[in-house]
């Protein structure tokens, strides 16, 4: 059987666009991928990030829940200390009660954010402490077994959406498995602990009524063209967005000034970060994810797709082809 596909969707902003070009192309996105089977689309909260669309998790996939009827939506992940878990048994029950059996809740505890933004959002440092508490918390909200006497969440109560916990460390992994939950490694910008992480989620994880065995989901990069030329130029431009994002102090680059920033060092972290990258032709592509899906030991991979347009669209029919998903 292929192993599942699912994607991330990074909602960039590109040059020259705006939020509202970014969302109308996460709706295609998501039209595509359901229409090449591939099982979900999940969005990532970000927050002061003046290239990524995707603080409001919920609200996107509200949008794109419209334009679509089958593939499963959900996030990838909410921040969860910077929010109540009230809150989000709230907004996705909500989206359940809007698209039954179709919304997944990725949870992590990174701050999605720099400092200064976290305490605009009323985020202290310590609020990650909580973490396995809150997650606990919204579990129960969502079970219908309120750990808060007469507090409800209306409407999640007894949905039981599918929890997962988000990380790219032991930390994650570890909690998921004593917690019998999915677990989603962020290998397609933090690879590091990949292999280490999956392994104690493995050994460590105990039965739960949402899960009897492990499951893990690992991320990747991707980009698939009709040509490798075509590939390595998206990917070279992948190079550059991400050398700017970190680098840049939110000023424009061209692509000149952005392969100078490379050359100067940012080479260095950013292909760090995209150390797990298909590209190439459909054939290539698939011989490199099959290959990552031995080494990551997983159950299911979770793809960012890069380039833009038509390319990126491009990318997620040549990936499900090559994959051999079932095309609806």
């Amino acid at each position: 059987m292929p192993t599942p596909l699912s994607i991330l969707d990074l909602a960039r902003i590109g040059p020259g666009q705006t939020a509202r070009d970014s969302i109308a192309a996460s709706v295609e996105l998501a039209r595509t991928a359901e229409e090449y089977g591939y099982r979900r689309v999940w969005y990532a909260e970000h927050h002061n990030m003046p290239t990524i669309a995707s603080s409001a998790p919920a609200v996107l996939i509200a949008h794109v829940g419209t334009f679509t009827s089958r593939i499963r939506l959900g996030s990838g992940g909410v921040m969860l200390p910077n929010h109540t878990p009230l809150t989000i048994a709230e907004q996705f029950g909500t989206l359940d009660a809007m698209y039954p059996g179709r919304i997944d809740l990725g949870l992590g505890r990174a701050p999605g954010a720099d400092p200064n933004t976290m305490r605009a959002l009323r985020r202290e440092a310590p609020s990650a402490d909580t973490f396995p508490q809150d997650v606990l918390e919204l579990q129960a909200y969502l079970a219908g077994r309120s750990l808060i006497p007469g507090v409800d969440a209306v409407p999640g109560r007894g949905s039981e959406i599918p929890l997962y916990i988000l990380g790219s460390s032991l930390f994650g992994a570890t909690l998921a498995a004593a917690l019998g939950l999915p677990y989603a490694f962020a290998s397609h910008f933090a690879p590091q602990a990949l292999e280490p992480a999956v392994a104690a989620y493995r050994r460590e994880f105990r039965p739960s009524e949402q899960l009897d065995r492990p499951y893990v989901i690992a991320g990747v990069n991707v980009v698939a063209a009709d040509t490798t030329a075509d590939a390595r130029g998206q990917f070279q431009a992948t190079r550059r967005a991400f050398a700017t994002g970190l680098f840049g102090r939110g000023q424009s680059f061209t692509d000149e000034q952005a392969d100078r920033l490379l050359a100067e060092g940012a080479a260095a972290q950013v292909d760090q970060m995209l150390r797990h990258f298909a590209l190439g032709t459909p054939a290539e592509v698939r011989d490199y994810l099959e290959a990552f899906v031995r080494q990551a030991d997983a159950d299911e991979l979770i793809v960012a797709h890069h380039g833009a347009g038509e390319a990126r669209l491009r990318s997620v029919a040549l990936l499900a082809e090559a994959m051999q998903l079932t095309h609806a």
